[in-house]
């Protein structure tokens, strides 16, 4: 017996998406014994039209909801949300259909990569699954169709400044991209602020000798009252990007570093490196830069302003020229670095850089990070 709740009651209908009302108007024709005639006529509609109801071929309105509320029972609430829940269904499944001729477009993206970063969900990728996986991307991104995709994100490659030459898969690289974006809609701010921005980096270079789970908060916060957005978002493979620096729009700059699980020494590098290109770069608002700063070589004068920034901010010229005298220990290494208020992994880290210390000396000074990712 099909049970209808009562009018006005709050119980949920749940039932199958695919199967339209005209199912459950026929079941209660059923148990009552009643032709489509007899209910016609009690409803005040023709048999075209009841016959044209039950097979979905009509949407069920508000004027057929109450009339059926008033026939055959239950809410107007309750017809409605029927009909709903099918039109809802039938779209999902027309989508899906759509999107099959669509899926060689995944075959650009990292897909497993971006199920396991949290983006999309976890499924089996086969066949039956693919179309649906096409749904949530075109989702994820925020576009309709990967025509509207390549329009968006295809076409960024003419504002990528590329820090390596292997930085060339665009639509991992978006997809990256597109994560950090999406975490920093999330972090509504004030207005950048270049004065505010300078003296925040002062702070944050000081929490560089804390804990990620002490200066990541005080960080954010610098960072977010300066008006720069800051996130930090897992890597992803084929991408070759540690860091970018980019503006989201012409009062919104984001630094956005990927989770390496890096050495402090190379976290902080790459985050200054990057605040760097907000700094000097400001101009060039449509550019996005592509970040590797561990791998030299970039022939890039921004890039090398950046480089050159980031190792001044961090230990300034005056205080560099004191290296090449700093006894090779971890005493006098960590004494340096309180000296100049600093964490002694990033001492190491310049003075490997800088040949005066061999790579494999006192990197138990070094700290590995892991962060909590908040995309």
């Amino acid at each position: 017996m099909t049970e209808l709740p009562e009018q006005g009651a709050g119980a949920a209908f749940r039932p199958d998406w695919v199967s339209p009302p005209g199912d459950t108007i026929l079941d209660l024709l059923e148990e009552r014994d009643w032709t489509q005639q007899q209910l016609a006529d009690r409803l005040g509609y023709s048999l075209k039209h009841v016959n044209q109801l039950i097979k979905a071929k009509v949407p069920l309105t508000e004027d057929a909801a109450i009339r059926l509320q008033n026939v055959l029972g239950a809410s107007v609430g309750f017809w409605l949300t029927r009909e709903a829940q099918y039109r809802e269904r039938i779209a999902v499944l027309d989508a899906a259909e759509r999107q099959v001729p669509m899926v060689p477009w995944l075959e650009r993206f990292p897909i497993k990569a971006m199920m396991n970063a949290g983006v999309l969900t976890k499924r089996r990728i086969d066949a039956k699954s693919k179309p649906e996986i096409v749904g949530e991307l075109l989702s994820f991104f925020g576009v309709a169709a990967p025509d509207q995709w390549e329009h968006q994100y295809g076409s960024m490659e003419l504002a990528f400044r590329r820090s390596r030459e292997d930085q060339a898969d665009v639509a991992a690289i978006s997809a990256w991209l597109r994560m950090g974006e999406r975490s920093a809609e999330k972090l509504d701010g004030p207005a950048y602020d270049e004065t505010r921005f300078r003296t925040a980096l002062k702070e944050v270079r000081e929490l560089s000798r804390l804990s990620p789970q002490e200066f990541q908060p005080q960080m954010q916060r610098l960072l977010h009252e300066s008006g720069v957005a800051f996130v930090l978002v897992p890597a992803l493979p084929r991408t070759h990007v540690s860091g970018v620096a980019r503006w989201l729009n012409t009062r919104r700059p984001l630094i956005q570093l990927s989770l390496y699980g890096k050495q402090n020494d190379r976290f902080w590098f790459s985050f200054f490196h990057e605040a760097a290109h907000i700094l000097l770069h400001s101009q060039q608002k449509k550019s996005v830069f592509l970040d590797d700063p561990s791998k030299a070589g970039s022939s890039s004068v921004e890039e090398q302003q950046a480089n050159a920034w980031a190792r001044d901010f961090l230990i300034s010229p005056e205080h560099s020229r004191s290296l090449v005298d700093i006894p090779k220990t971890k005493a006098a290494v960590i004494g340096f670095a309180e000296s100049i208020g600093i964490h002694p992994g990033i001492v190491v880290g310049r003075m490997q850089h800088d040949e005066l210390l061999d790579v494999r000396w006192l990197n138990d000074l070094k700290v590995s990070f892991e962060f909590i990712s908040k995309s």
